[in-house]
């Protein structure tokens, strides 16, 4: 009986996803991704700007002086706000992800889809989500740049703006394919009741959730090194999410083969970080899901 019912859920599942007008809608969130596939990180930049405005938002670009061991480089974070306007010194939730995408050895640009503008147009997703709802909080929707050179687009936001007035971070990074949603827990004790949220929305929507007590590291350390509460999420296919959880956490007795590397680790910062990778389904997922976790975290800080 069980196995019949997982069936039944799985073929219902599948059943939705046929429909035209959701197959139309995940090919169309495909292809806003698929537009972030530029020659160079200024013109991934101007791609976001487009979709943003496009989909009604005024976009603010704060630029920085940042760069690598290449030398120095002028960045440019984007950032579009909701909510209240609260006034100075009032809670904000911050919504995050990073745009850029890594150079490769051989001198070109990643596609940088998985890694991660899918991550970028579920951001947006939620944002169109966020802005119907009755908030409490200011919410501020940052794109970084430069997180692959050292988190240094989120370095350089707080420095500009401190964390003083952050109530909660919630990140999200290779969030492009699969149906399981990853969460790190290992951000400080500070961060344990964005945590706890995370989890408690994973129940309430009977999503399939992994929690990693070692994360791979993205934009959430340079907050939570500065104190600041946060989350960092992503979503993968189950195996491979499991496999990774393994990698991270399972120690030298973890089970998997010698020298075994998680199918992601393979392909993000390499030429097989690409298009077809990409699933809408999923963009679609983490924008609702990222939206009502801000929604949750909004209703919990009063």
């Amino acid at each position: 009986m069980l196995f019949r019912s997982v069936l039944a859920s799985a073929v219902a599942v599948a059943a939705l996803l046929s429909t035209p007008a959701v197959a139309q809608d995940a090919e169309a969130l495909k292809a806003q991704v698929g537009a972030y596939v530029q020659p160079s990180n200024a013109e991934r930049m101007n791609v976001l700007v487009a979709q943003l405005r496009a989909a009604g938002f005024n976009p603010t670009v704060e630029t920085f002086e940042g760069g690598g061991r290449a030398g120095p480089m002028q960045g440019s974070n984007v950032v579009v706000t909701l909510g209240p306007d609260t006034g100075a010194g009032a809670k904000e939730i911050l919504l995050t992800a990073h745009y850029d995408a890594v150079k490769l050895r051989d001198g070109t640009m990643s596609q940088g889809v998985i890694d991660n503008a899918g991550s970028v147009v579920a951001l947006i997703g939620a944002a169109k989500i966020l802005r119907d709802k009755p908030l409490t909080h200011r919410v501020r929707v940052i794109f970084f740049d430069q997180e692959e050179l050292g988190l240094i687009g989120a370095r350089k936001w707080i420095e500009a703006h401190g964390v003083a007035n952050v109530a909660a971070v919630v990140n999200s990074d290779v969030a492009a394919y699969g149906d399981t949603m990853m969460y790190g827990q290992n951000n400080g004790a500070q961060s344990a009741f964005v945590t706890r949220a995370a989890q408690e929305l994973c129940a309430e929507r009977a999503m399939q959730c992994v929690g990693f007590p070692v994360y791979p590291p993205s934009d959430d350390r340079a907050f939570s090194a500065a104190g600041a509460p946060v989350v960092s999420l992503g979503f993968q296919d189950e195996i491979g999410a499991h496999q990774m959880w393994l990698a991270f956490n399972g120690g030298e007795t973890n089970g998997l083969a010698e020298g075994f590397v998680p199918q992601v680790f393979r392909v993000i910062h390499s030429k097989d970080d690409v298009i077809e990778a990409v699933e809408g389904a999923t963009i679609a997922t983490a924008g609702a899901t990222y939206a009502a976790l801000i929604q949750k975290l909004d209703a919990q800080l009063r």
